[in-house]
């Protein structure tokens, strides 16, 4: 008994195929992976811009003051 049997290698031989075969799958996966940070650290750029222009309070009218004082 060996310690790889035909199974083995062939599945060895089926992941690396899956891995480096074609048009370099990993690096378009880690490209993609990339672009999918950055986009999600300019979303959350994005959150704080908008945050700063809604926290201005909205500014009283003279009706909403007589029913405080009352």
């Amino acid at each position: 008994m060996g310690a790889f049997s035909i199974w083995h290698v062939a599945l060895v031989v089926l992941v690396l195929v899956v891995l480096f075969g074609g048009r370099g799958k990993i690096s378009g996966l880690m490209g993609d992976t990339a672009k999918g940070i950055k986009a999600f650290r300019e979303g959350l750029k994005g959150e704080d811009a908008a945050d700063e222009t809604a926290a201005k309070p909205l500014p009283k009218d003279d009706k909403a003051k007589d029913k405080d004082a009352a």
